[in-house]
């Protein structure tokens, strides 16, 4: 680690314990079924020391910034990650294929609950699929993976695409692949990336929930149909 990028992790570092406050750990603690490590720093005050910290990285390479995000990443904390999330979004602008390399090894390695999958996911890897579309044969591999974060990171992955009406064809493909999954939040995952297609492609969507829903987990059709009118919710819910 160079002195520059042990200086900005350190001062990362300290104003995130200085934020810290243990009833809002404890309180976040309540989203998760697993044990998390956290600071308990609220959302916004670490969004405020993103950006403050990403100021400081002006006139850095990318290569640099993603070595501080790997940094990040690899602490496992909560907020840390938070931030390596909005660094490399930031970024995006500038992505090259060749840094997907990049950000499949983080999600293979550093994304473990819901939270840390779906802000690295609907931005950072989004952004990416969306400047390169020939990456969405990666996501569909990613879901058949054994790592169930994987699996809902294929999904998530296309929630603003989807909002944005992209991709339609694709969004069904990974659906029809995590038909079928036995994890909620896996289920949640593909849900929800219907719920974004809907938006853009109701009809598209309903058809696709009617055709399957004999055999999709209800928390997969009730997160699908969650932005239809009430009447298309009534038929997809009917048994």
């Amino acid at each position: 680690m160079t002195s520059f990028s042990n200086k900005i992790i350190q001062t990362i570092r300290r104003r995130l314990k200085e934020n810290s406050d243990e009833k809002t750990r404890v309180s976040g603690e309540r989203f998760f079924k697993h044990a998390i490590k956290s600071y308990g720093v609220k959302s916004a005050v670490v969004g405020k020391i993103a950006r403050e910290g990403y100021r400081e990285l002006k006139g850095k390479s990318k290569g640099e910034i993603f070595g501080l995000c790997d940094l990040l990443f690899r602490s496992g904390y909560m907020e840390e990650a938070f931030v390596a999330c909005e660094w490399s979004y930031n970024l995006h602008k500038d992505y090259q294929r060749e840094d997907f390399k990049v950000l499949e090894k983080w999600v293979a390695h550093h994304i473990d609950n819901w939270a840390k999958c779906d802000t690295f996911c609907n931005h950072t890897v989004g952004a990416f699929v969306e400047m390169y579309p020939a990456y969405l044969s990666v996501l569909k591999k990613w879901a058949r993976s054994k790592n169930l974060w994987v699996r809902r990171a294929s999904a998530v992955s296309l929630i603003i695409p989807a909002r944005h009406g992209k991709f339609i064809k694709d969004v069904f493909e990974i659906a029809d692949i995590l038909l079928l999954d036995s994890e909620d939040m896996v289920q949640k995952g593909y849900g929800w990336m219907l719920k974004a297609a809907s938006q853009a492609h109701q009809r598209e969507v309903f058809n696709y929930v009617m055709k399957h829903k004999a055999k999709m987990p209800r928390t997969a059709l009730r997160y699908a149909i969650e932005k239809m009118p009430k009447v298309l919710k009534t038929k997809a819910m009917q048994k």
